[in-house]
C-alpha cells in the first residue's frame, strides 16, 4: 500500500507527514537544559538535513528550553521550515506537576514568550495545549482568534480535545490541526481522527507508540520480524498507512535514534499486513 508523502496544512503550508517532537531534546524529565545541548542542536540539525520540514514544541517543554534550542540551532530558520508551538499549560517542577491556564491574560504572555525565543514575527501553527476547564473555552477561542487577526498566528490548532470542542473552536477560526495521544494500541479518539479527515484538519499523535499490550507487541514484532524492521519503525510506518492527514512527530534526543525513524519514509505495508496490525488494539 502507498501512502502520500505530504500534508496541505491550512491549504497553504506543505509538511512532510514525517516531522520531529521537540520534547525530549530538553533535560531529563523534560525540566532544564539536556546535559549537553549540543547533542541536542546536533539532532535539530540532522533532522532538517533529512527533510524534516515540521518542528513541533510547546513553551512548556523546559519549560522554554526547547524553544530556545531550537532558535539556537536553526534561526535564521530554512524557508521551507514550519515551527509549531503550543500554550496554555504552567508548570512548577517535573512533567507530573503542570497546571492548565488558558485564560486570555496567561495566553497572551505564552505568545508574546513563544514568539520572542522562537525569534520570529508569526508562528505558523500554535495550538492551544489543553482547553482549560477553569475557563470558558469561548474566552480562549476569541483570544486565539484576536491574535490571528493580529497577525501573530498563522493558523490555529488544538490538543487533547474532542469532536465537540473541535466544532466549537470552529464558530471562531478555522482548525487545521489536532494533537490528541493515539497510537497503533490506544485508539480511544479514533472518531476525532475520523472527523479531522472529513475536515481536512490533520491530525498529529502524540505517544505515537502506545502503552504496548502483550498480545498487541506480539503482533507487532510478528510483523516486524517478517519485515526485517524495529518494532517502532512497524508502529509508526502503521500510522502513516491508516490515514493520510496523520502526521507523525517522533522525537529523540539521539541523531541514531532519528535516523531510524527517519527510515520509515521508505517502509510498504501491505494491505494484508495492515489487516494484521490492526488487531493489535484489540488482539
Amino acid at each position: 500500500m502507498s501512502f502520500s508523502r505530504t500534508f496541505l496544512l491550512g491549504g497553504d503550508l506543505e509538511i512532510n507527514r514525517i516531522g520531529f517532537g521537540a520534547m525530549r531534546i530538553t533535560g531529563k524529565d523534560i525540566w532544564g537544559m539536556p546535559d549537553n545541548p549540543q547533542d541536542s542542536i546536533d539532532v535539530l540539525r540532522r533532522a532538517v538535513a533529512l527533510g524534516v520540514n515540521f518542528i513541533d514544541t510547546a513553551d512548556q517543554y523546559g519549560p522554554f528550553t526547547s524553544e530556545q534550542l531550537i532558535a539556537e540551532a536553526l534561526h535564521p530558520y530554512p524557508e521551507k521550515l514550519i515551527i509549531a508551538t503550543k500554550g496554555g499549560i504552567v508548570r512548577y517542577g517535573p512533567w507530573n506537576q503542570i497546571n492548565y491556564d488558558a485564560s486570555p491574560q496567561h495566553l497572551h504572555e505564552a505568545l508574546n514568550g513563544s514568539l520572542s525565543r522562537l525569534k520570529l514575527k508569526r508562528i505558523d501553527l500554535y495550538q492551544l495545549h489543553r482547553v482549560d476547564p477553569k475557563i470558558p473555552a469561548e474566552k480562549s477561542f476569541e483570544f486565539l482568534q484576536r491574535a490571528q487577526e493580529d497577525g501573530k498566528i498563522r493558523h490555529i490548532g488544538l490538543s487533547e480535545v474532542s469532536v465537540e470542542d473541535i466544532q466549537k473552536a470552529q464558530q471562531f477560526f478555522r482548525v487545521v490541526s489536532v494533537q490528541n495521544r493515539y497510537s497503533i494500541d490506544e485508539r480511544k479518539w479514533e472518531p476525532v481522527l475520523q472527523y479531522c479527515k472529513e475536515q481536512n484538519i490533520a491530525f498529529i499523535p502524540w505517544f505515537p507508540l502506545g502503552g504496548g499490550n502483550m498480545k498487541g507487541m506480539e503482533i507487532l514484532q510478528k510483523v516486524a520480524q517478517k519485515k526485517n524492521l524495529d518494532v517502532r519503525q512497524v508502529a509508526l510506518s502503521w500510522l502513516l498507512h491508516h490515514s493520510d492527514n496523520i502526521i507523525l512527530i517522533p522525537g529523540t534526543s539521539k541523531v541514531k535514534h532519528l535516523e531510524e525513524n527517519m527510515k520509515i519514509a521508505s517502509i510498504e505495508l501491505t494491505a494484508e499486513d495492515m489487516k494484521e496490525l490492526d488487531r493489535v488494539a484489540n488482539p
